[in-house]
């Protein structure tokens, strides 16, 4: 199968396997992911909302309006990128998701990584970082690369993490748009210098 096919085979995998069947009975759609499936960098919230429950695709409401003004402003856009969430059903009254909802669907992100392969995972938000760095707390670590190797079942996935905020965190907190702006414009620069052999990757403090 290409990616595309094993792509669409984790979406059947979640409807088959009845994942988080709560969250499926009050969801007009599962939102699996979009953009680039050969992209470099992926980024990874945390649920789909109201507009993206609607229209089956992630960041498609005022946070990915944002979110896409960021590429834009490290000379980027969404077809060069694939975003996607841990959870892929929106949350009733768009509540942070549940614990166990987020470990129901880990090893199904984790699928959607081992197929695209990409070189960055850009988290938003600390639900997403916190799978990633566990114990970190965002306000000290974003802007702040890792390279990190994880283990699931016996497959290891080497990767280079990038905690930002949650693009929502501007539309309530101006003074976070010019740092969430700043941060994500290393992205570029980040992936030229990840292919070095010799790039040591900045130190996470927590």
């Amino acid at each position: 199968m290409n990616k595309a096919e094993r792509l669409e085979q984790v979406r059947q995998d979640i409807i088959e396997g009845n994942i988080c069947p709560e969250l499926a009975a009050e969801a007009h759609n599962l939102v699996m992911g979009d953009g680039n499936i050969d992209a470099d960098i992926v980024f990874i919230g945390e649920a789909p909302g109201k507009n993206e429950d609607e229209q089956g695709l992630p960041f498609v409401g005022a946070a990915g309006k944002f979110l896409n003004e960021m590429l834009a402003s490290a000379n980027m856009n969404r077809q060069d990128v694939y975003i996607t969430n841990i959870v892929k059903y929106r949350p009733p009254g768009n509540r942070d998701p549940f614990p166990e909802e987020k470990e129901a669907f880990w090893p199904f992100l984790w699928r959607q990584l081992e197929i695209i392969q990409p070189k960055i995972v850009a988290t938003l938000g600390r639900h997403s970082m916190e799978y990633f760095l566990p114990g970190a707390k965002i306000s000290s670590v974003h802007g702040h690369p890792k390279r990190i190797s994880m283990q699931l079942g016996d497959q290891e996935l080497s990767i280079v993490v990038l905690p930002l905020f949650h693009p929502a965190a501007a539309l309530y907190n101006g003074s976070m748009r010019e740092t969430l702006i700043a941060d994500l414009a290393m992205l570029p620069d980040i992936l030229k210098r990840v292919q070095d052999r010799d790039y040591v990757m900045s130190i996470m403090t927590q």
